[in-house]
Formats: C-alpha cells, structure tokens, sequence
C-alpha cells in the first residue's frame, strides 16, 4: 500500500480540514506515527497524530482565526491539540534533540522532515502520510511494516540512551506488530541498558507494561523480556515463578472468547502472595482498583474442581466475586494447557468451566437484617449489636443464605434468650 487515499478515517471532512489549515501559506502539516502505521497493517486507526513546520503559536493562532478549538496540551513540546466536531488532532512541531538524559530530552523546533524522523523511536512509528495519503518514508520503515520487524531508526544503543523507556516501549512493540524474533540490535542493547530502568517513574513503566500486557498476544514478548533480564528488573516477582502460564492463558482468551485483561495476565506471572504483591502495587504505584484486584486474587483460595456449587456461592459471597473468578480462570486455563494429560484434565475443564459461569451469574444476596433489628429485640447500642449480626450472618452463609427474616428474627430472640 502507497497510499492511504479513499480510507473512512483518512477521509473524514475535519482531517481534511486541518490539512487545508496548516498546509496553507508556506507551511506543511503530515499525519504520523501509529495512525500511518495501523494503516498500513489494516489495524483499526483511533487516534490520529500530526506533525508540522508550524511552530505552536503559529498552529494556534490560525486555529483560532478559523474558529478551531486549540488546546495547549503539551504546548512546551510542541503539541497542540486542535478539535473539531468533537474529535481530538494532536499536532507537534518537527523537533532536534538539543539533550537528552535518558529520561526526558530538551527539544527545538525546526523544520527538518529528516531530522524530525531520525530522534524518533522506532522504523514503524516514523512514517508520515501527506494530504494526498501518498507514505514517505525517509527511515526505511515500510520493509519493517511488510516483514514484521520492530527495529530502532539507526544505533539502537544511542536511542535507548536517549530515553530509557525506550527499551520497554521496544518489547511492547513487539509485543503488539512483531514476527519471528526481535531485532537482534535492539535486543542485545535492551539487555545491556537494563539497569537503568530503575531511574524512570514507575508510572512511566507500569504504563508501558500494561500496554504490553493489552496485546493479542505477549507471550513472546515476555519471553524474550525474560531471556534478555528485563523482566525481572521491572517484575522480580517473576524470576522464581515463571512466566509459563501466560501461554495456557492466551489460549484459553483466544479459543473462550474472553476478553483480555491485563491484570489477569499480570496475576498469571506472579506468586499469589499478597505482602509481595502489595510491595509490587506500591513500587509501580498501582491504581487501588488494581491493588485491590491483585490483592482479591491472591486472598481467594486455590481454585478446586471437587468444589461444590453451594461452597462456591459462599465463597464468592465472602471473598468477592473478582479474586474467585481469577482463580478459576487461571485454573481453567491451566487445565485447558493440560489437557493431553487425558481423563482427569479433561474433567477440571468441565468442571472449572461451570463453576466459573457460576461465578460471572453470581449476585451478592442482602443479608436480610441490620443493626437496628438487633437493637429493636433490645440490643444496647455498642459493641454486641455488631457482634450478633456478625454471628447471625455467618448462620445465614452456613445454610447457603436459606434463611429469610423472620427465621432470622426467631433465632435472635433465641440467642438472646439464652
């Protein structure tokens, strides 16, 4: 493919739009990045990344004489945000590396389309596309396209310098577009900057392994992070215990049809260990609703196929609906990977499969009693009021939540009457 001519989202009337703007009057405006890219791969296109020889005042000010909305989103870099029926342009000036120090750089504007090309990160994130939809490529980036290969733009030792995240950014890739095995110059560069990972933000990395743990498939990614010592400078967690189960998990996503969850994947390749887990969440500075996901998942017990469907439904009531289900994934994906094992694996994945769509239907019942039934049978208020409701519900849970109300009721009265 040559050109992106005659595709819906190339064709929409508000790219057009910023086209006529920015290209107007001496100046020169390209779609590039991961828009040109997925394109080309005939991936879905979301957003849609410009670059420019205008510099950001200048963006900003025609924007506004054609009553464009501009948003100065990251304008100290170079990038405005220009939004038009709704949808979002991020627009960057062409930029120099003036330094860098592994970390973040100090950029200058230019108008340098080589230059522009060359401080970028990787072949397939550095194509352009022009108004016509015609592709330039000024980094040999297509043959990377057409054979799958995730490769730095020159020295790869020299841009992972640039910015460490670069190493993470190059498995993610990888991860989501590569075939066969990874360039072997950035692979060998990945290994021997490693360290230096640890002077990024945990944001910045978390951000990038969720990412990578999005991918249709990271299993090979992880291996090679693995192979090259990566892994375990960002996840240690994962050194002793492996990564083994990710490929039983894929499996069971692509062949089930369920949905890919990173955390799931995440909770694949570490020990379900909770005081670990939560030195992980606080060293990667995890959201709490991603804590408490791992947190739910190492608390709930071992997945086990002789488990009733009743000891079920009170285990999910008291440990939660999210740290059971993970488990019985994980396990039935486990049993899946094992099936030439014969009779007895074929079993687990039966009987894992129906606990597990238990699981998805269950609905937490409502205790039928409150505090203020218990004080209305002439319970003072204090300690004791929470004490027997404690005491009540967990008869309740016992006899698989059979109990409604007035048998609730009764059974106060008895155990204050005794």
């Amino acid at each position: 493919m040559s050109s992106l001519a005659g595709q819906d989202w190339f064709e929409k009337p508000a790219l057009k739009r910023i086209f006529a703007l920015l290209n107007a009057d001496g100046g020169e405006v390209r779609i590039v990045g991961g828009a040109v890219r997925n394109a080309l791969l005939g991936l879905p296109v979301a957003d849609v990344d410009m670059a420019t020889t205008l510099t950001p005042d200048v963006v900003v000010a025609r924007a506004r004489a054609a009553g464009i909305k501009a948003v100065p989103t990251g304008i100290e870099h170079g990038t405005v945000t220009l939004v038009i029926d709704g949808e979002g342009f991020e627009v960057t000036t062409l930029r120099r590396d003036v330094e860098t120090n592994g970390r973040h750089a100090q950029v200058a504007f230019g108008t340098d389309w080589q230059t522009d090309a060359e401080r970028r990160d990787l072949t397939i994130n550095a194509l352009y596309a022009d108004e016509n939809g015609e592709i330039i490529d000024l980094i040999n980036g297509l043959p990377d396209i057409e054979t799958g290969t995730v490769r730095f733009i020159g020295d790869a030792a020299t841009r992972i310098s640039e910015d460490y995240l670069r190493i993470l950014r190059f498995f993610r890739f990888f991860a989501h577009y590569g075939s066969g095995r990874p360039d072997a110059d950035g692979l060998r560069a990945s290994a021997r900057a490693k360290d230096k990972l640890a002077t990024l933000s945990a944001e910045r990395v978390w951000s990038e392994v969720k990412k990578l743990l999005s991918a249709r498939d990271p299993s090979r990614a992880l291996l090679w992070m693995r192979q090259s010592g990566v892994l375990s400078e960002i996840l240690p967690e994962t050194e002793k215990w492996g990564i083994d189960a990710i490929h039983g998990l894929v499996a069971a996503e692509q062949a089930l049809g369920w949905a890919v969850e990173p955390m799931l994947r995440l909770a694949a390749i570490v020990p379900p260990d909770r005081e670990r887990l939560a030195a992980l969440s606080a060293r990667l500075r995890l959201s709490k609703a991603e804590a408490s996901y791992l947190s739910n998942w190492a608390s709930a017990p071992a997945a086990d196929p002789d488990l009733k469907d009743t000891a079920l439904d009170r285990l999910l009531y008291r440990q939660g609906v999210d740290g059971m289900k993970a488990r019985l994934k994980l396990a039935l994906a486990a049993a899946r990977a094992d099936i030439s094992a014969g009779d007895t694996a074929m079993q687990k994945v039966a009987r894992f499969s129906t606990l597990l769509a238990r699981a998805e239907k269950f609905q937490k019942p409502a205790f039928p009693l409150s505090g203020a039934d218990v004080m209305a049978a002439g319970v003072e208020a204090g300690p004791k009021v929470g004490d027997l409701l404690k005491s009540l519900e967990e008869k309740w849970i016992d006899v698989n939540f059979s109990l409604n109300r007035a048998a609730l009721t009764a059974r106060l009265k008895d155990m204050l009457e005794h």
